[in-house]
């Protein structure tokens, strides 16, 4: 029984198509709805308490049609994506913000990157596409030449005004003081307090989508890679697991679980790093110090972030015997010294002060955005990948039973104890990776996908969520590579969590969701 299929069946009946060999995995549900039963098909997923995970566009004019326009939807362990068409002569589609908040920005990408406009989206300022660049400068489409410069016009982006006696507006950024990526926020505050936050992001847009489509299939796990450099892992795993899907390819035993000792490995670096770095945004030096210093992978993996070893087909590096001794002999130096610093945290009331009913994100206000990862988790909503979308090892319930800490408060101190507790979970994960891993190859030769096809994937990065959506072209060749970072649509939790708060609590707030820009901006 697939409670979405049937909620659109219900909702749509007759004016909706399923089609079969198209998209892969086949447990993933593809349908075409006419584009005027775009929207309805949007409400029989609200009604069906269903998330909407990405929305996106596609230029099919090669296989002699207009622009394909997709919407993603999940609940609990169900993916269905939805597809309505445009033409090339008028590309338009309806707009889903009525029904879906997160589809604000993703339309507004559609419309900035693709060139189809979404009807009735109340707000028409680009995004991610700045406003120095040509009008009908669209970069996803096949008619675009990424290889010459494009000229810059004038241009200026419209910011939301607040007004009213004793508001001001507070600019923080492009360039921050730290070695962080570029973003723009723009506040309007009273005193110290925050009435708004507007973020303006797109400042290291590389164009890594329309790269895609010039690289083979088995070029591409490199790029996917360098998405955003401390999420190598997942995002290299989403492209493979979307490309193996198509291929029909099923990489071996072994390839899952040493995969799965990756992920958790780049989990508790980047949890690590991040606990650390929210103490130190509270003035708490201390922490971030201790915290770096217990990260480590370069020895065991050959690079410091496992960049480039999760391979299409499998894994390119494997353990012996002597490295798995190294790994829980680390687990256990780390386990020790973590547990010491956590009972720092806890015990520290200056500390405490900061963090607590800090940069709160109620559980309501994240299912309005849809959010996941760490962000969902704090604030209530119980998602997570390993559960909902696994592979082995993670599918293994009975005998891995993978713990998911949820907190309600969604404030920064339950965003740090999300992250404290799945520390704890993957150091225990990776011990009983170790003491379970199966013998055998590592990886297996992958076939060029048949033309005309789809693949998807969900995988669990330790963010959250990272979705990766291929189609290949009629010639076998890359069509299309959507990719959605938990950060498209997390950073927009930052701007309704910091309501409330002082203009200082800012950077406590931020570094407490810690989205990539990189991730975001692609």
């Amino acid at each position: 029984m697939s409670i979405l299929k049937d909620a659109i069946i219900s909702q749509l009946g007759a004016d909706v198509t399923f089609v079969e060999g198209y998209q892969h995995p086949a447990r993933t549900v593809f349908c075409i709805v006419p584009q005027e039963k775009f929207v309805d098909a949007g409400k029989a997923m609200k009604k069906a308490y269903a998330l909407l995970a990405a929305e996106w566009a596609t230029d099919e004019t090669t296989f002699g049609r207009g622009y394909g326009i997709f919407a993603c939807y999940r609940w609990g362990y169900e993916y269905l994506i939805v597809k309505t068409e445009t033409t090339a002569d008028d590309p338009v589609f309806p707009s889903l913000t009525k029904q879906f908040l997160p589809a604000w920005r993703f339309e507004r990408q559609i419309q900035s990157l693709m060139g189809v406009t979404p009807l009735n989206h109340p707000d028409t300022r680009p995004w991610i596409k700045f406003e120095d660049w040509p009008e009908d400068a669209w970069p996803l489409r096949k008619s675009f030449d990424a290889s010459k410069p494009m000229p810059r016009v004038e241009g200026e982006y419209k910011w939301i005004k607040a007004e009213g006696e004793g508001v001001y507006e507070i600019p923080v950024g492009p360039v921050h003081a730290g070695i962080i990526e570029p973003g723009h926020f723009r506040f309007q505050a009273v005193g110290e307090d925050v009435l708004n936050l507007e973020e303006r992001l797109g400042y290291v847009h590389k164009g890594i989508e329309k790269m895609f489509e010039s690289l083979s299939w088995d070029e591409g796990y490199r790029l996917a890679g360098r998405v955003s450099g401390d999420t190598t892992v997942a995002h290299s795993l989403g492209y493979c697991m979307a490309l193996e899907s198509m291929a029909g390819c099923n990489p071996p035993e072994r390839a899952h679980w040493l995969r799965a000792l990756f992920l958790e490995r780049e989990r508790i670096a980047n949890h690590l790093g991040d606990i650390g770095a929210i103490c130190n945004d509270a003035a708490f030096a201390f922490m971030l110090y201790q915290m770096m210093r217990l990260r480590t992978n370069h020895a065991l993996f050959g690079h410091r972030f496992i960049m480039d070893r999760v391979v299409p087909g499998g894994v390119a590096v494997d353990i012996d015997t002597a490295g798995r001794e190294v790994i829980l002999a680390e687990l256990d130096r780390l386990s020790k010294d973590f547990e010491r610093l956590v009972v720092i945290y806890e015990e520290n009331p200056s500390l405490e002060d900061r963090v607590r009913n800090t940069g709160m994100l109620k559980p309501k206000r994240a299912r309005e955005i849809c959010a996941v990862g760490i962000v969902a988790r704090a604030s209530g909503l119980n998602l997570d990948c390993r559960i909902f979308n696994p592979f082995p090892p993670y599918d293994q319930y009975d005998r891995l039973e993978l713990g998911v800490p949820v907190m309600i408060t969604g404030d920064v101190h339950a965003r740090t104890w999300v992250r404290i507790q799945e520390v704890r979970e993957s150091l225990r994960i990776i011990r009983w990776i170790l003491d379970n891993m199966p013998g055998g190859p590592i990886s297996v030769p992958l076939e060029t996908p048949s033309p005309g096809k789809a693949g998807f994937a969900a995988v669990e990065g330790w963010r959250g969520e990272i979705i990766y959506w291929l189609q290949s072209g009629p010639g076998g060749e890359v069509n299309r590579c959507m990719v959605r970072d938990p950060s498209s649509v997390n950073w927009l939790g930052l701007e309704r969590a910091i309501h409330g708060n002082i203009v200082p609590d800012f950077p406590l707030c931020n570094k407490s969701f810690n989205q990539s820009y990189s991730g975001h901006d692609l």
